[in-house]
């Protein structure tokens, strides 16, 4: 039976991980000859630089053994899933970072679901155990994403297991025009969505006969994007008006910024909270960047002409709230040091077969090693190492019309594709048997 364990796929990967961390404290504690002869022995490439990481690792899991057996089990629910998601980017002290995520080129189509219409929005619960997915159909699916795992791979589901049901739980119906963006609200059973029939709806799906919002925002204008305030309490909105919207979500109550110049002049494309809330960045067809106070709703930055006077599509922070990750029309992908306010890196060769059409999103993956981002002319996926820049291998998305919206998991190696072919594509890195 152990060879079908998931956690004995991975035993060769993380004794070279463990290896890895022994050298480099070695070579860290001042123990050379010891460091070089390991790195010999175990064929460590490339070479470890020195780091104290396995000493803290260590005190880490020793604070934290009597409660292994809890979070085991909370983290039990992708098969071959890293449990750590590692310290995400940050360019500040890193050396050399080692990659343990697998690039996006590996990841395979684990299920297709249908709309009637154009998919044109996606999201991921914070869990990473739902996905849902939006149309101009106007209707919201949401799928549960073990049963999807399941149905591509049915000769893994043990008897008694309750993944095998089907994949699609709840199906909503509530607006009048296209969906354009949802959103999970990070704590409860919460599903926001945006739509062109000018309101913001919030779902209850934890109920399983929902079908109707439980609460209508109505606005002036159609809604392009949103995001939670982290504590869920409030819900940043973008239309195409180029005013920015906060909404407190038990009130209705509206606030905008009262300073009209520190407003965009076009409509507002994307708009994501900081991890700490202490932030929000939005993105607009005017071609700017702004940073806002998560306080006081004022502008505090903006990056003009951020991606040379094309419309900015896509806006999103590093865990760590340290840069900001945008994509422009003109197929570029560049990353912030907000601190710095300067471009960092930018990431090139997508696009390179003329004008983007279509907004698309630059997204990093649950570990924030690599940039991903869907060319539009070739329906691929382009992807870098975040860090250095460099391409990696392309992934053809299986798409028959562009890719409207690309979102990732915030916990394993999963993404969902949403296209103009009426369907949305979830896709999974399943770790290879041995």
């Amino acid at each position: 039976m152990k060879d079908t364990d998931p956690d004995s796929k991975n035993i060769i990967k993380n004794r070279e991980l463990l290896y890895r961390l022994m050298i480099s404290q070695l070579f860290y504690d001042g123990h050379q000859t010891l460091a070089v002869q390991l790195s010999n022995l175990s064929q460590a490439e490339p070479p470890c630089p020195p780091s104290d990481r396995l000493l803290h690792l260590m005190l880490i899991g020793m604070a934290n053994e009597p409660d292994r057996a809890k979070k085991d089990s909370n983290h039990a629910a992708f098969s071959g899933v890293e449990n750590s998601l590692g310290p995400g980017l940050d360019l500040e002290f890193e050396t050399e970072a080692q990659i343990q995520a697998p690039e996006p080129a590996q990841y395979e189509t684990a299920y297709v679901t249908s709309h009637k219409g154009n998919c044109r929005a996606g999201a991921f619960s914070t869990d990473g155990q739902l996905i849902a997915t939006g149309s101009v159909d106007a209707s919201i699916k949401i799928l549960d994403v073990d049963r999807m795992l399941a149905k591509s791979a049915p000769d893994e589901i043990t008897p008694g297991d309750n993944s095998g049901g089907h994949p699609v739980i709840r199906t909503l119906y509530d607006h009048l025009e296209e969906v354009t963006c949802l959103e999970f609200h990070p704590r409860e059973s919460i599903l926001v969505s945006g739509s062109r029939d000018f309101t913001v709806k919030l779902f209850d799906y934890s109920k399983a006969s929902v079908k109707k919002a439980f609460r209508t925002i109505t606005d002036a204008d159609q809604i392009r994007c949103l995001s939670f305030h982290p504590s869920g309490d409030f819900l940043v909105v973008g239309t195409n008006h180029p005013v920015i919207r906060m909404y407190d979500i038990n009130t209705a109550q509206c606030f905008v910024c009262s300073i009209p110049k520190h407003q965009h002049t076009n409509g507002v494309t994307s708009v994501k909270y900081a991890a700490d809330a202490k932030t929000f960045a939005s993105s607009s067809k005017d071609g700017s960047i702004k940073l806002w106070d998560g306080v006081s709703n004022r502008c505090i930055n903006t990056f003009v002409k951020a991606h040379d006077g094309y419309e900015v599509c896509s806006v999103a922070f590093t865990r760590n709230g340290k840069y900001l990750l945008s994509s422009g029309k003109d197929s570029l992908i560049k990353l912030w040091e907000l601190s710095t306010s300067r471009c960092l890196i930018a990431y090139t060769g997508a696009g390179t077969t003329g004008k983007q059409e279509h907004k698309a999103q630059a997204i990093f993956n649950h570990t924030e090693d690599y940039v991903m981002f869907p060319d539009e002319a070739t329906t691929s996926l382009c992807a870098w190492n975040s860090r250095n820049a460099s391409r990696k291998q392309l992934l053809s998305l299986g798409h028959n019309g562009p890719v409207r919206m690309i979102v990732h998991s915030p916990i394993a190696p999963a993404f969902l594709t949403c296209s103009d072919d009426f369907r949305a594509r979830f896709w999974f890195r399943r770790m290879p048997t041995h």
